[in-house]
């Protein structure tokens, strides 16, 4: 439904049907007519949910069918909840039982498990599996192309015309956001910012100036790209700001969860490597270098010139200080802190400050002795108390 558009609009409605069907290159609102004059709302489509046999799910993760392959599944559930039409899965032996009494017509089942079940999906990870049917059967929310009338678009932006630009969102002088971005209400865009193609924007993000942001990264409500890093400099009476003039550039398939703040370079850039996954209220600093595949929990706290190398795991409520390196394939327990300058190399960390885990777990054992090592000591002090004066009064 197109709502009370003039003939500009019906041209334009035209050519977007044309473009859509055989789109040579991305196509911008630019290159068409201003966006502030342009106005096309389509209403979303809603389909049907997707429905598949578990052969065919089977198929798309690699996994062997021992049952009922025909069986119609429309959703994934947990073990506990699921019913007639719906898959769970079960990786620990311990929850085999479990999975016999589910009501769920298929359970995804680690290779060769001794478990009997009417119809289950043999697979070497059950949750990997588990996870890939899942974004089969419940894929993401597609919405139609859409420019809300209440968005302010600068002149020289580029937006895609399949891209989604939600009530509310501002988007500055040459920004460009390319196909099959959404970007919902409330956001906020700089000017000379990059976003790439796919990406989903969450409501009231804010994206400040010359941020490059790549394809398919998913930006929770809330997060903040590109906010000045936390950087002065003192003198006698007072503190001034250090330059706070460089970039963020975060890479393809990033995801950021809520409220989440990336900062700027002071005079480079901060950056997040691709595949890289940070938890809710996970704050960057300036010049921070986050590689590839990281795991970040929620609300841990990265000082400035961090680097933090690819394939490294991060617990929740961790706190970094400045100019620290984490080597590739470190794993680091939740609530620990690192000091300042430290090289963190493979293994897992735990503690404040952190030592490897074995030590960490060897001290927390001492430090639960402590009440009855104190108990023992006074125990003791008292029987030498006991002695000495029985010595005292035989000398008399």
């Amino acid at each position: 439904m197109i709502d009370r558009l003039n003939n500009q609009g019906q041209c334009f409605q035209l050519l977007c049907r044309v473009l859509f069907a055989n789109r040579q290159r991305p196509v911008v609102l630019s290159d068409l007519a201003s966006p502030k004059i342009v106005r096309l709302v389509f209403v979303e489509r809603m389909s049907e949910p997707p429905r598949r046999t578990v052969d065919e799910l089977a198929a798309s993760v690699g996994g062997r069918v021992i049952g009922d392959g025909t069986i119609v599944v429309k959703r994934v559930n947990a073990l506990e909840t699921a019913n007639e039409g719906e898959i769970a899965y079960v990786e620990d032996e311990k929850l085999f039982a479990a999975a016999k009494n589910s009501r769920a017509s298929c359970v995804i089942v680690p290779a060769g498990a001794l478990v009997d079940l009417p119809c289950r999906i043999e697979v070497p990870k059950p949750k990997l599996a588990f996870a890939l049917i899942a974004e089969v059967l419940h894929p993401r929310k597609r919405v139609q192309p859409t420019l809300d009338p209440t968005a302010i678009i600068a002149p020289t932006a580029d937006i895609a015309l399949t891209a989604f630009i939600g009530p509310h969102v501002c988007i500055g002088e040459h920004s460009r956001v390319d196909v099959g971005t959404q970007i919902h209400s409330g956001v906020s865009v700089g000017d000379g910012v990059t976003i790439g193609s796919d990406c989903v924007i969450h409501p009231n993000v804010v994206i400040y100036d010359n941020v490059t942001i790549g394809h398919r990264v998913i930006l929770h409500a809330g997060v903040v790209i590109g906010a000045d890093g936390f950087g002065y400099v003192r003198d006698d009476q007072s503190h001034y700001k250090f330059p706070q003039i460089g970039t963020v550039a975060i890479e393809d398939d990033v995801e950021l969860g809520a409220n989440t703040c990336v900062d700027r370079g002071a005079l480079g850039r901060t950056r997040i490597g691709r595949g890289t996954k940070l938890d809710n209220m996970v704050h960057v600093g300036h010049n921070c270098d986050i590689g590839e595949r990281v795991i970040i929990a929620g609300q841990t706290g990265i000082s400035g010139s961090v680097i933090i190398e690819d394939d490294c795991i991060i617990g929740g409520q961790v706190g970094f200080g400045d100019h620290i390196r984490v080597q590739s394939g470190a794993v680091i327990g939740s609530k620990a802190g690192v000091l300042p300058g430290k090289i963190v190399r493979p293994g897992v960390w735990w503690g404040i400050p952190i030592q490897p885990l074995d030590e960490y777990k060897r001290l927390n054992a001492h430090i639960g002795r402590l009440p009855r090592m104190r108990e023992e000591l006074k125990a003791i002090t008292e029987r030498v108390n006991k002695l000495e004066h029985a010595l005292l009064k035989g000398d008399e």
